[in-house]
């Protein structure tokens, strides 16, 4: 009987880079470097598994709707997107940086209700909820740090790696919403199609970067 067909949906960019040897130490090498192809599905080293490469942002959604059985991609997509519905059952331990409040080093807000630029609205406005703190969102999908110095907003949340970026336009990170890495979730229904295919592999990964996954 052959094996089941695996789509693995992999974030563009820096996790990509990041998630390529892992996938190699496991026998998974894509046919193409995907850095040249402009192909977007590309066959593997393994003739069961393929692989997509898209958007951060948009593999909770190839996942959770069935396009593609696994996917990678930051625990900051997934805090803003996916709720909890998808199963998480390994932290791939790369991809790491900080989701962090940050603002004017010293600068208190002069406005009754703070406004905060982000583009993780949803994550932003469950961490202010929890605190009972009621602030305006503006979102915003990049250049965070100019909202301060121009007064669009009192503080941004974002991600922060070094903090080069915010030292140099004068603002420190005030609190840490959450630290982030990359990672592997899984399809609900493909966890129970394709079990054994999709738990050899979560099996692989997990013993290839010496931790346990979540059963």
């Amino acid at each position: 009987m052959p094996e089941a067909q695996l789509t693995l949906a992999l974030s563009k960019g820096r996790i990509l880079e990041e998630t390529l040897p892992l996938l190699a130490r496991v026998g998974i090498v894509p046919d193409e470097d995907p850095a040249r192809s402009r192909r977007l599905i590309l066959s593997t080293s393994q003739p069961h598994i393929r692989l997509l490469i898209v958007r951060p942002t948009d593999v909770p959604t190839y996942v959770l709707h069935g396009g593609a059985d696994l996917g990678v991609t930051g625990k900051d997509v997934l805090m803003e997107q996916a709720g909890g519905i998808l199963y998480e059952p390994l932290d791939l331990r790369i991809g790491h940086c900080r989701l962090v409040l940050a603002g004017r080093e010293g600068r208190e807000p002069d406005r009754a209700q703070p406004r905060v630029a982000t583009k993780y609205v949803a994550t932003t406005r469950a961490f202010f909820a929890a605190r009972g703190q009621q602030v305006d969102v503006i979102k915003l999908y990049g250049s965070m740090e100019l909202a301060p110095l121009v007064d669009l907003a009192d503080w941004i949340v974002d991600l922060v790696d070094t903090g080069n970026t915010l030292r140099a336009n004068g603002l420190v990170p005030l609190e840490t919403l959450a630290e982030i890495s990359a990672r592997l979730v899984v399809n609900p229904a493909s966890w129970k199609t394709k079990h054994a295919p999709v738990r050899a592999l979560v099996s692989a990964l997990a013993e290839t970067i010496g931790t346990e996954s979540a059963p």
